[in-house]
């Protein structure tokens, strides 16, 4: 059973058609939230970064938001094959005790575990990735407003059902509750997409926020806690930037006339915002994606994997405290996603826009 499907918007065909594709047609690279699905495109990540891109010299955009940015911060790292396997297993093998008598953990806890987890994968190599050349890292978050500026007692619970009926409303309203702001490691370049779509602010990212604002990029409200007071941003609560931008469902169109925008995704459905994921009629594609290439799994093929599905954060309270049992799962799912970097490789060597379906 094949495993990769293509699907292009249609400047992207149309390049394809005429010129194939190279590593010098590729100008972004997206990443997706979406917690353990994205550990179904290590072996996708493995090799664009470590076999196909070395053969570019080109500066390229890398756009991450929560596991997303962790993936591309990741592939800013000198050696990023290697780099890229070991954020797949600390991933699969990270486990939070549940207290005795609770549910689950506590977000306190998870957030002081996972930021040890981030602070010593990174440990020392901060100026590695904001001073790379290869790649401008763009780390996106989600900073409160009003009542979300700070996370205490009820602010968060009434702040965020706020945002969710304004965005239910219009996407743009939610600007009210949250905004975008996007770190950057080159912030004097131009973003690789238009921000006109929804209120949006840009920080630097240096070597002293690059923790906290990745940290805050990948925290899910109420498991775990918001980041406050970023060095060198706006004073306020961040939080996970798959809140205002679930799959990066972003205006890049508007911003480059050539090249590709590249999209290692885990489903054809490019959401916009985490609060979307229940409105249908926000799914479809956009002119904003009209120069993206996106691989994704085939639905047939994800059947095939443990449980039928995806690793997703339900997997969490499916295997509870039996750590193995998960692990075994998202390994055996990780391990069958070789076959994607397998069949796009093998298409890159002849590629056939009649194989490619409309986003």
């Amino acid at each position: 059973m094949r495993a990769l499907q293509l699907y292009a918007g249609p400047r992207a065909l149309a390049h394809i058609a005429r010129n194939g594709l190279s590593p010098q047609d590729i100008h972004t690279i997206a990443a997706a939230a979406g917690g353990p699905k994205g550990l179904l495109l290590g072996r996708l990540d493995q090799y664009i970064f470590g076999d196909w891109l070395i053969h570019s010299q080109h500066p390229i955009d890398l756009i991450g938001a929560s596991i997303g940015a962790w993936r591309m911060a990741t592939a800013c790292l000198s050696e990023p094959t290697a780099a890229l396997q070991r954020l797949s297993h600390d991933y699969v093998h990270q486990h939070y005790e549940t207290p005795a008598g609770k549910k689950s953990p506590s977000a306190d806890q998870v957030s002081a575990s996972f930021g040890h987890t981030l602070a010593s994968f990174f440990a020392g190599r901060e100026s590695e990735i904001v001073l790379a050349q290869r790649y401008r890292l763009h780390v996106v978050t989600a900073r409160g407003r009003h009542l979300l500026r700070r996370e205490s007692g009820l602010r968060a619970p009434l702040g965020y059902m706020g945002a969710f009926l304004t965005n239910a409303i219009h996407r743009k309203a939610m600007g009210l509750w949250l905004e975008r702001v996007v770190f950057s490691t080159d912030p004097q370049s131009p973003l690789p997409f238009s921000a006109t779509d929804y209120r949006t602010r840009r920080v630097a990212l240096t070597a002293a926020n690059f923790l906290p604002a990745l940290q805050a990029s990948c925290s899910i409200p109420f498991v775990l806690r918001s980041v406050p007071h970023i060095p060198g941003a706006p004073h306020g609560a961040y939080w996970d930037g798959g809140i205002t931008d679930y799959h990066l469902h972003l205006n890049y169109a508007a911003t480059r006339a050539d090249g590709i925008v590249l999209y290692p995704h885990f489903q054809r459905q490019v959401v916009p915002g985490w609060l979307d994921k229940q409105l249908h009629w926000r799914h479809r594609a956009t002119p904003f994606l009209d120069n993206v290439l996106l691989l994704a799994p085939r639905p047939e093929w994800v059947e095939t994997l443990p449980n039928g599905k995806l690793p997703d954060r339900t997997d969490f309270a499916r295997y509870g405290s039996d750590l193995s049992a998960r692990v075994c799962a998202w390994s055996a799912a990780m391990d069958a996603s070789a076959q994607l970097a397998d069949e796009f490789s093998q298409w890159l060597q002849a590629p056939d826009t009649s194989s490619i379906l409309p986003l």
